[in-house]
Formats: structure tokens, sequence, C-alpha cells
């Protein structure tokens, strides 16, 4: 895959420490059918340590789904707001504060493209994790530096 290729070290071997923030309500919708497990190796695949994976969530989600995103090595974000802007604000002291050299944001939405572009502008790699092809904004993946679908990696493990 291409992108990994882009985010290698010199051993070939992907590298750094990659930040994942997954938008909850966009992502983990019927339609999409998307596994927490997938978008964990996603992001572990950028990288060769996961120093976050946090999933936010609002005040509506089911303490089943909360136990299991926390069984899949998540730190749930609960928030009684938008969850947008605590992901952004949180995605944001991430970049600037140098905790990690790749962020992964997995979400549909337009909102996060500010944050992206921050990080960007320190330095840091930046993926946008889209549910599916049909899921992608393209607003968002223009913004990151690599963009990626969970479908394309499907696709890539044949």
């Amino acid at each position: 895959m291409d992108l990994l290729r882009r985010l290698v070290g010199p051993d070939g071997l992907p590298s750094g420490r990659v930040a994942l923030f997954v938008d909850g309500p966009n992502v983990l919708r019927d339609e999409f059918d998307v596994d927490l497990d997938d978008i964990r190796a996603a992001a572990r695949s950028l990288g060769d340590q996961l120093s976050a994976a946090r999933l936010y969530l609002d005040e509506h989600a089911t303490p089943g789904l909360i136990q299991a995103a926390e069984a899949r090595g998540f730190e749930v974000v609960v928030t009684s707001g938008d969850v947008d802007v605590k992901l952004a604000v949180d995605l944001t002291r991430y970049a600037v504060e140098d905790r990690a050299d790749v962020i992964a944001v997995a979400s549909r939405d337009t909102d996060f493209k500010p944050a992206l572009e921050t990080a960007n502008a320190y330095g840091l790699r930046t993926v946008a994790i889209a549910p599916g092809s049909y899921g992608r904004s393209d607003a968002l993946q223009n913004a990151a530096t690599h963009a990626m679908t969970l479908d394309d990696l499907d696709d890539g493990d044949d």
C-alpha cells in the first residue's frame, strides 16, 4: 500500500508514535458496519507505537458500547456537549505538545479540518480514516497528508 511506504522508517517498518482519535457518533453507525478492531489495526499500521487510542462518544452512548471499546484498548471520552469540539481540542493539544508523530482521525466530518491543518503546520503526518468509500469527506481527506478508508485496508488484505 502506497500510504504505508510513505510512513516507514529506514528499516522499512512503520515508525513513529500514532495518536488515534475516533469520532464515534459519525463512524459507529449501522450503515458503515465498522469494527473498532479494524480502526485500531489501521492506526497500528501507521507507526510502531500507539500513543493514544481515543473514542469520543456523546452522553447517549450505551454502557455496552463503552465497555466493548474499553475491552479493545480504547480510552473512551464521553462528552455531555459536542463530541467534535472535545476531539478537535484534544487532537490539537497532541500536535502542539509533541505527543505524537502521526495523528489519525477516524471520521467523515469536516469539522476536524482545522485541527488536521494545525497538526500539519507542526510537522506531523496526518491521516484521515474514513469508515468506507461512501462515508468519506473529501475536505477532510484533502486536509490530511494521507487518507485511507477501512474498505481499502480490507481490499489490501486479499
